[in-house]
């Protein structure tokens, strides 16, 4: 009987030690989940967790910017914006074209940069070339290739001929008249493919040439 009494004493003792514990931890140790056992607090949902993980990168990039000094993500453009934006583009598209024509070099590709170039558009715009009249010749060639009349066919290959021989002759001229103009007012500059970009321009229809000719045929220069 003694043994039993001091059992019950212990178990008592123990029981009031438990129910003690339980009041600390706020809610009954069988009813709290494993995870909320072991951490002291319960485990987050994963939507919950992806959400939280996402502001706190933004939060961060967000304080970053502001501490760096640089401007906050933009927002989506209204289409009042995008609208005024694409006027904007085509405005600046249309006075780079503008610049393009007068011969501005800023506007310029790298073709045609260059006060070496300049000098070439110039001396084939002040003069008359029988290259000129290329892309005309050209015109008649597929009209009488076209026609299939063997009297305009038997020419042509004359007409070939003779084009060809014009256009070299041409070049030549146009090579020994600019080497002297930029020895004479570009020392120094380089006339590296300058032959080329001449008779190509002489090749054109005078109103077809990009950059516009800022002379007429006879003018100084």
């Amino acid at each position: 009987m003694v043994v039993f009494r001091r059992n019950s004493a212990d178990a008592t003792d123990g029981t009031a030690q438990d129910s003690q514990g339980v009041k600390d931890s706020g809610a009954p140790a069988k009813d709290r989940p494993a995870a909320e056992a072991g951490k002291g607090r319960p485990t987050p949902k994963r939507s919950e967790a992806e959400r939280n993980r996402y502001q706190s990168i933004t939060g961060g990039r967000t304080a970053g910017a502001r501490a760096g000094g640089s401007a906050t993500p933009a927002r989506p453009l209204t289409k009042e914006e995008k609208a005024r934006q694409r006027d904007r583009g085509r405005e600046d598209r249309a006075h780079r074209m503008d610049a393009m024509k007068r011969g501005e070099d800023w506007a310029l590709g790298a073709r045609d940069k260059g006060p070496a170039k300049r000098l070439a558009r110039d001396y084939v715009d002040t003069h008359r070339r029988p290259s000129e009249y290329y892309m005309y010749v050209l015109v008649l060639l597929l009209v009488a290739l076209l026609s299939h009349n063997k009297a305009l066919n038997s020419y042509t290959s004359y007409l070939v001929v003779a084009l060809v021989v014009i256009i070299i002759v041409d070049g030549y001229f146009i090579r020994r008249a600019l080497a002297r103009l930029v020895a004479e007012r570009l020392p120094g500059e380089s006339a590296r493919g300058l032959t080329m970009y001449a008779v190509f321009r002489a090749l054109q229809i005078r109103r077809m040439r990009m950059p516009a000719p800022r002379l007429k045929p006879g003018d100084k220069f």
